[in-house]
């Protein structure tokens, strides 16, 4: 039982004075709200649906003004309250004891102790499905794995989501004329038992019908392959909306609508009509920013999002940053079988990347095609290739620091997407691979196989606790690595990486040719240049692996807090580390394998993660290093 009589008596006697000036003396002016409620013996979901009914909570939320006299009526309300708060989850009998304490100044704490008592338990559950649909495999998942059972406690909520489940899942899938016979939770509180029983009738299942559409932005026909259903299958509410989705992201439309019609109850079928107005044409788009891995950068691209009828696109992109003066890509696209998914491409690419201690010149041109098929999606692609390699000094391997060289270039890329993936951009892949080659016989001047794999996943450990685990393996066969220009080797350090290192610092290192000192000629010998003692420049490997294990704890106010460890390195060899001579004394090699540790901030934007991070390499000497990343949201 509440108890109800809390009020001190001074607080009391206030209400019988005199005189007025007697009671102001007594008894302080009302003033807003202050109540602190304290809710023991339950659980945090109990808990939680008990400070919902409770009417000191809502008082405390909406900022009321309380008095004695407010807070007596709402301590009244406690005990009926709780109880109400309680039979959603199978107590009918609690015990309640209650307090309320003045503590001055328009303050109030209210301490409610529950003893929920014996649970219902369910003796009986009953869910059938009749009719057409009642051995359809959409309904007997949901038998199959009824969140209730018999033996289990009472649970109103899941009573009412076999029911929810139930019918939403037939008016989803066409079973239209559908209705519930029978929904019966028979509860005899004093035996603490309860019986359910729940019936549906399917009724026919219903079929898509026409589909009517109303625009003149692309051909009828290439409109009609964007829909994920076709006339007569059995009417899908999830493929209407995966036409809308797949429409929208053709971006060929400013006002799309895709609506189903009234059922037709004599053909049993369902009418689709959709409307569609014209999109911007051509589009714009200005960004500048920076990155610790490429400093200052900016972008403009330019759309031209319906070039015709055939639905054919064009993509220009122009992108500046300190390690990387210029790249500019374009893409014109024709879809194609499936056009949501499915397209042929001519792709060129012009650009200089600085990478580590070499220069990379590329152009590239080439068709693609462009596929999903279950989870993964295919890019199959044909480069021409011109490729310039300029080293900051000459090498003994390459006295000409300037190499040119053209290639054919087939490549293969398979990344992961999710389940109805319909072309929209992603942030990421969880699993990206990339398999390269280039043959002589393609009238290459490099021959090489290369196969690059990149994976990610985030893993929730506990509420507010998540593990991310990144991982990347790259490895080139090559008949002369020389040959291989800079643009296909491998370089490791900075976001994404091995932070604590700056980006690509991390490479094998090609010897350097010694310089007469009087006149500063390389010092020829044999026909080649004489190494110079000790020294080397960053060149790239053929190799790479990296690794990521991070630890996020999620805090208030859309922020995080991370601890990482990174490793890896960029390699010529898997088994051998790499080491520039320094005769006669032994040679100079690097660790073979890099690795740092550092902490970070998170701040969780709606659809990306922002991280500042300070990383430690602990392989070699060196002081921390500050690293700015964006990803994925987690």
């Amino acid at each position: 039982m509440a108890q109800r009589s809390f009020l001190p008596r001074a607080r009391r006697s206030c209400r019988r004075a005199r005189w007025l000036l007697s009671c102001l003396l007594a008894c302080p002016l009302a003033q807003a709200a202050g109540v602190t409620v304290e809710v023991h013996g339950v659980d945090d979901q109990i808990r939680g649906n008990v400070l919902a009914y409770l009417s000191f909570e809502r008082y405390k939320k909406g900022g009321a003004e309380l008095n004695a006299d407010t807070v007596e009526r709402l301590h009244n309300r406690v005990e009926r309250e709780v109880d109400a708060a309680l039979r959603p989850f199978g107590y009918y009998e609690p015990k309640v004891d209650s307090t309320v304490t003045d503590l001055g100044r328009g303050d109030w704490r209210v301490d409610i102790n529950i003893d929920p008592g014996p649970p219902v338990i369910v003796q009986h559950i009953v869910v059938r499905v009749s009719g057409p649909g009642e051995n359809d495999p959409l309904f007997q998942r949901i038998l199959q794995n009824l969140p209730m059972q018999a033996g289990d406690r009472l649970n109103h909520a899941s009573y009412e989501a076999i029911k929810a489940d139930l019918q939403r899942t037939a008016a989803t899938y066409g079973f239209l004329d559908a209705r519930m016979t029978r929904s019966e939770m028979l509860v005899d509180p004093p035996k603490h038992s309860a019986d359910i029983t729940l019936e549906l009738e399917t009724g026919p299942r219903y079929r898509f019908g026409t589909t009517t559409i109303e625009q003149h932005v692309i051909n009828d026909k290439l409109m009609r392959r964007y829909l994920r259903y076709h006339e007569g299958d059995y009417y899908d509410l999830t493929q209407v909306l995966r036409t809308q989705f797949a429409l929208d992201d053709a971006q060929f439309f400013a006002k799309l609508e895709v609506l189903p019609g009234d059922p037709d109850r004599k053909s049993l079928t369902v009418p689709v009509s959709i409307h569609a107005d014209p999109g911007k044409r051509h589009r714009y788009s200005f960004g500048a920013g920076w990155a610790t891995d490429t400093g200052a950068r900016g972008t403009v691209t330019y759309e031209d999002r319906r070039i015709n009828s055939l639905g054919h696109s064009l993509v220009i992109q122009v992108q500046a940053s300190q390690i990387q003066p210029y790249l500019v890509q374009s893409r014109y696209r024709i879809p194609v079988g499936d056009p949501a998914v499915e397209s042929v491409a001519l792709n060129a690419t012009i650009q200089q990347e600085t990478l580590a201690d070499v220069t990379a010149y590329t152009q590239s041109l080439g068709p693609s095609f462009t596929t999903v098929y279950g989870g993964w999606q295919y890019v199959g692609q044909v480069n021409a290739v011109r490729a310039t390699t300029e080293n900051d000094a000459p090498t003994v391997a390459n006295l000409n620091p300037t190499r040119t060289d053209t290639l054919l270039v087939p490549e293969l890329d398979i990344a992961s997407v999710p389940k109805g993936y319909l072309g929209e951009a992603l942030f990421e892949h969880p699993f990206f691979a990339e398999i390269k080659a280039s043959h002589n016989t393609l009238g290459s001047q490099a021959e090489f196989l290369q196969i690059h794999l990149q994976a990610e996943k985030v893993f929730r450990l506990a509420d507010k606790w998540h593990l991310l685990l990144r991982q990347e393996f790259g490895a080139t066969l090559v008949s002369d690595f020389n040959e291989l220009p800079a643009v296909y080797r491998f370089f490791a350090g900075g976001t994404n990486s091995v932070r604590g290192f700056a980006y690509n610092e991390l490479s094998p290192l090609e010897q350097t040719c010694a310089h007469n000192p009087a006149n500063g000629q390389i010092i020829m010998s044999g026909g080649s240049c004489q190494p110079d003692p000790g020294n080397g420049i960053k060149t790239g490997g053929k190799d790479v692996i990296t690794g990521t294990v991070e630890v996020i704890r999620t805090l208030p106010k859309n922020l995080g807090v991370a601890g990482f460890f990174d490793y890896g390195n960029a390699l010529n060899s898997f088994t051998a580390r790499n080491c520039v001579p320094d005769k006669p004394n032994p040679d100079i090699c690097q660790p073979y394998v890099q690795y740092s540790v550092g902490v970070g901030l998170r701040v969780l934007l709606p659809v990306m993660t922002l991280g500042v991070d300070l990383a430690q390499p602990l392989s070699v000497s060196g002081g921390p290093r500050l690293d700015i990343t964006f990803s994925a949201k987690l």
